[in-house]
């Protein structure tokens, strides 16, 4: 089966630099999101963090006030 495959992706041209592209991608992603959570304020991240938790406090909280 590996054999089908492996003739099969020998006849593309240039097929090579798929995965430099792929692995750039993934680098370039992750380098990103690692900057931006570097870059974020402690504030906002201590709000993300509390979403989840204050979800239920501000619904009772929505339907209580008039």
């Amino acid at each position: 089966m590996m054999r089908y495959i492996k003739h099969f992706f020998e006849g593309i041209a240039g097929i090579e630099i798929y995965p430099m592209i792929s692995l750039l991608i993934f680098f370039i992603f992750f380098l990103g999101l690692g900057v931006y959570v570097l870059l974020m304020r402690k504030q906002h991240a201590n709000y993300m963090a509390a979403v989840p938790l204050d979800l239920e406090d501000n619904d009772s909280s929505a339907t209580t006030q008039p």
